[in-house]
């Protein structure tokens, strides 16, 4: 269960999107200066707040929000950030392993613990802050979601690390040049090899029969009825017929699955693409299936992206200076970016947040890499930290800010008092009035909120908590 902790002084390095333990990063030389990473707060914080961001603005500006299939938009990056920091941290939190043994312990229990926060939030017993009910049909529970992709990537790095870091520090003793450090890891290697031959494997040589589903939505004039979707192909990445759905319907039940999969502002599906509108009455059976983004086989895929943050850790460790970390951070970042474009634009395989295809795994781990390196350079090198305080200290405590924020659970307790009327709440109230009758726009107004009434707010109140050393740990 999670909990939260007073503490005296701070040397924890959080290590998921909730707070971790057990690290003393450095912050400059890591050769006695026993301070956390600045930077990788504030890119943790940067992450949790593009989150809020997206999921709260994505409505009126479909710009920011998930692309519909192939492509890549601002929200399509939260995902990949969240994975890379995780593997940065599991770096340096388990730099020092005395025990293999209690540190396996360690990760099993903080896994258990992220699985069950994962099926709580996003299982379905948690609602969005304006519906005023609670509870679930276990019919209906969704079994996957942010927390559970990044428990399994977490889980299976963090095993690798602790299993191969005997060998990790013989080979770095013994080797030199510039491409040691991927020889002394190569077992990170061969699993992320492993992962990437599963997927693609699995993606291009499963055989997708026909299908049906019950459609679900009580607003649509099918409810209840059956729908029945064509395919009998193999390796294809379109949305009904390709291999992730297949194997999540096989393994999870297609009950059990997203039910407002981002398809759904295809122009295939809805005039009103890419807002989210009512489907088009020629739509394919399929806009009305569900479908998981964060399913079975794109979670294995996304153990790449941790993979790739792990390595990024691994060069805080054993490179001291500050241009030689830049250096190799920034010409790995620009080679992966070119890597995932190119696959993308010769169409060999496009971008694809729902199927985590390898080109968006390159592009979306290049992009953090600069981001995190750009961080680096502006905090831990020219300590300019003070101009990202607000982020810093969502950053410290991002379970809070992940669960009562990105979540919606303080927004669902205030909309629980209303005058006369569910939607006659607080919030709302300071949503219309105070932004955007304000900005004579909904658009601009309902942004101005989120980045001041619930982004800046959060700052504002972790560093309240950052104050009093009031941390929310699992």
């Amino acid at each position: 269960m999670a909990k939260t902790k007073v503490e005296k002084k701070s040397q924890d390095q959080q290590l998921l999107v909730p707070e971790d333990d057990t690290a003393s990063s450095t912050r400059r030389s890591l050769a006695g200066n026993r301070q956390r990473l600045a930077s990788l707060d504030i890119f943790r914080g940067l992450t949790v707040a593009l989150m809020i961001l997206v999921d709260d603005v994505g409505g009126e500006w479909p710009v920011i929000a998930h692309a519909p299939w192939e492509g890549c938009n601002l929200a399509d990056f939260v995902m990949p950030f969240f994975l890379f920091i995780v593997g940065v941290s599991i770096a340096l939190s388990l730099k020092r392993i005395s025990h293999k043994f209690e540190a396996c312990k360690k990760v099993g229990f903080r896994t258990c613990k992220l699985l069950f926060w994962g099926l709580l939030l996003q299982g379905g017993f948690s609602h969005a802050p304006d519906g005023l009910s609670y509870g679930v049909d276990v019919t209906m529970m969704r079994f996957c979601g942010i927390l559970q992709r990044i428990a399994l990537s977490y889980l299976v790095i963090a095993l690798v690390e602790i299993f191969t870091k005997d060998l990790h520090e013989e080979n770095m003793s013994s080797g030199t040049g510039r491409f040691s450090i991927f020889k002394s890891y190569y077992w990170h290697w061969i699993v992320g090899a492993s992962v990437l031959v599963i997927y693609l494997a699995t993606i291009y040589g499963t055989y997708v029969p026909d299908w049906e589903f019950v459609v679900n939505d009580k607003n649509s004039v099918l409810y209840g009825k059956i729908q029945s979707v064509s395919c009998g192909v193999r390796g294809k990445l379109n949305p009904p017929c390709n291999a992730v759905g297949y194997v999540d319907r096989q393994v999870l039940g297609i009950n059990h699955m997203y039910q407002r999969p981002a398809w759904k502002r295809s122009k295939a599906c809805t005039n009103d693409s890419p807002y989210g509108g009512s489907l088009r009455q020629d739509a394919p059976s399929w806009c009305r299936a569900p479908f998981e983004p964060e399913g079975i086989l794109s979670s294995i895929s996304a153990i790449l992206s941790t993979i790739i943050g792990v390595h990024f850790g691994h060069i805080i460790l054993h490179l001291k200076g500050h241009s030689a970390r830049l250096k190799h951070w920034i010409s790995t970042g620009l080679v992966l970016l070119t890597l995932g474009l190119t696959l993308h634009f010769t169409h060999l395989m496009p971008l694809n947040k729902q199927l985590y295809s390898f080109s968006y795994i390159c592009v979306t781990s290049g992009a953090a890499a600069l981001v995190f390196s750009s961080l680096y350079s502006l905090v831990d090198i020219l300590e300019w930290g003070l101009m990202f305080l607000p982020l810093k200290w969502i950053g410290m405590n991002a379970m809070l800010v992940y669960v009562m924020g990105a979540e919606g659970m303080l927004a669902a307790f205030f909309n629980g008092w209303y005058y006369r009327h569910p939607h006659s709440t607080l919030i709302n109230w300071i949503r219309e009035h105070v932004f955007i009758r304000v900005w004579h726009s909904r658009r601009v107004g309902v942004l101005m909120y989120v980045l001041i009434a619930e982004i800046l707010f959060w700052g504002l109140v972790t560093g309240v908590f950052h104050r009093f050393k009031i941390y929310w740990k699992l």
